[in-house]
């Protein structure tokens, strides 16, 4: 493996750098004040990233998007998780599984939201269905050409401001020899479709400005038209498009972390108590030695991941491995940087205390560390099982 940067690569990584640094973090403060990004800073920033050709990165070229390879959009991702969250999407990455879009759909959905003109957002989670999505009750009844939806998602990141749903719902029961099984089926569901409606979901104390909704289906009709990949084979699509999004969390985590880290490296070098840079006490330098090292191990395991991506050979457990390590990483260093700081690594307008209160969700979305653990360990005994 050569992580040797090509040209347009540092050049990527440059432009990304600078437009986080001079377009985004300025409106950190603001952000944080008011819980959201307002809606014309948003399109400001939108189109500031479309000009620089960040917008999409993720999406084939052949449709518009920046076709960036995994190791590049991962260095990008990296960068672009330096600040805030909300603020980071507005150069945003749509769903992959959007990729899953056939026919009329590209036009409809895909080509506009690879454009900045339409958002999307991914529906699965439910009350009663967490890390267990086959548990899911939300259903889909086939009625004629079109499917009747009913049923409630919660926790649905970006819902506010997304123009349409991604949505999962089970649409049948298949007899397998572990007993019956929910087939799922994923749908696309524009936002003032008769029956659907978004509610403002909970008050969570992580990443200000990037909500999550309630969503609510009541005899919300749709046309079978409007199935994206096959019928009763939703989690199909999902895993063929959806796993290298642990991958994306595990980059945004090692940018966090270093930006962190930087922080207390100056805080260190410049803080004086007995006399001296409080870098020079063993119990800060220590801890500043502890965090290079997971930094440097957690980015590592990352690129792996995303090079492996690029050569065809990565596996569900690479993406589950870079995530439960870079996020599990991000928590303790943002735990030692507020010790680092002091009392002043709890004062809200102090970038370690926010990174240090969004850290706790890492772990959470995208997968919980433990679903992560099942998926490694599960890698490492079947070749041993009989």
């Amino acid at each position: 493996m050569d992580f040797a940067l090509s040209e347009e690569q540092k050049m990527i990584l440059q432009t990304t750098r600078a437009f986080v640094e001079k377009e985004l973090m300025p409106h950190e403060d603001e952000v944080e004040r008011l819980d959201e990004v307002r809606p014309e800073l948003r399109q400001q920033l939108i189109a500031k990233a479309r000009a620089l050709g960040l917008y999409a990165a993720n999406m084939p070229e052949e449709f518009g998007g920046g076709g960036l390879d995994a190791l590049t959009l991962t260095l990008m991702e990296r960068e672009l998780g330096r600040t805030n969250y909300a603020l980071g999407t507005c150069a945003a990455r749509p769903s992959n599984i959007l990729r899953a879009c056939r026919g009329e759909q590209i036009e409809r959905y895909l080509l506009p939201t690879i454009r900045g003109e339409r958002t999307d957002c991914l529906a699965m989670s439910e009350p009663n269905a967490g890390s267990d999505l086959r548990s899911m009750e939300t259903r889909a009844e086939q009625r004629g050409d079109d499917f009747v939806i009913t049923g409630v998602k919660h926790f649905i990141s970006h819902a506010d401001v997304a123009d349409y749903v991604i949505l999962f719902a089970v649409t049948g029961v298949e007899k397998t020899t572990r007993g019956p099984r929910k087939q799922i089926t994923s749908f696309l569901v524009d936002k003032g479709t008769p029956g659907f409606t978004v509610k403002r979901g909970y008050q969570v104390v992580s990443h200000r400005g990037y909500h999550n909704a309630i969503l609510e289906f009541d005899e919300c009709r749709v046309p079978a038209a409007n199935i994206l990949g096959e019928l009763h084979h939703g989690f199909d699509v999902a895993n063929e498009w959806l796993s290298s999004t642990r991958l994306s969390v595990a980059a945004t985590c090692v940018g966090r972390a270093q930006r962190a880290f930087e922080l207390c490296q100056q805080w260190a070098a410049t803080r004086k108590q007995f006399g001296q840079t409080i870098g020079k006490f063993q119990g800060v330098s220590f801890k500043l030695a502890d965090m290079a090292v997971q930094i440097q191990a957690a980015e590592l395991l990352t690129l792996h991941a995303a090079w492996k991506l690029d050569h065809g050979t990565a596996r569900d457990e690479d993406f589950a491995t870079a995530k439960l390590y870079a996020t599990e990483m991000l928590a303790f260093v943002t735990d030692q940087a507020v010790q680092i700081f002091g009392g002043m690594g709890l004062a809200e307008e102090n970038v370690i205390a926010r990174f240090w209160r969004d850290a706790r969700v890492e772990r959470i979305w995208d997968g919980t560390s433990e679903i992560q653990r099942h998926i490694i360990s599960r890698s490492l005994l079947r070749p041993h099982e009989q």
